[in-house]
């Protein structure tokens, strides 16, 4: 650990751009009918499933090339884990996808 921590003390997280991809992805779920946290201080939200079974969920939302992290598996049965990490073009990219497994689930 030592010897990384000359070349880790360079990195920093853009704190504002992190808080913009929450904003737009809060607000855009949100808009199509998602209820989801909005986090202070995470990598990520949660964003409740829209359907019985997350797992499924997600897997209909991979069939997309769109990944999230199965409530169940972090004991979050109901609901999804969205990365903040993810680029402003993916997160684009994915609204969409959001948008029609969202009227699928109606």
């Amino acid at each position: 650990m030592q010897h990384s921590t000359a070349d880790l003390e360079h990195v920093s997280i853009d704190i504002p751009r992190m808080q913009a991809r929450r904003d737009r992805l809060v607000g855009a779920l949100r808009a199509m009918g998602y209820q989801t946290t909005n986090p202070e201080g995470t990598f990520y939200i949660l964003v409740r499933c829209p359907t019985d079974d997350d797992q499924a969920f997600a897997e209909r939302l991979a069939s997309e090339d769109v990944l999230v992290l199965p409530g169940t598996i972090v004991e979050l049965p109901g609901w999804m884990r969205l990365s903040l990490t993810a680029s402003d073009e993916m997160v684009e990219q994915a609204l969409p996808v959001f948008q029609r497994a969202f009227a699928e689930a109606r």
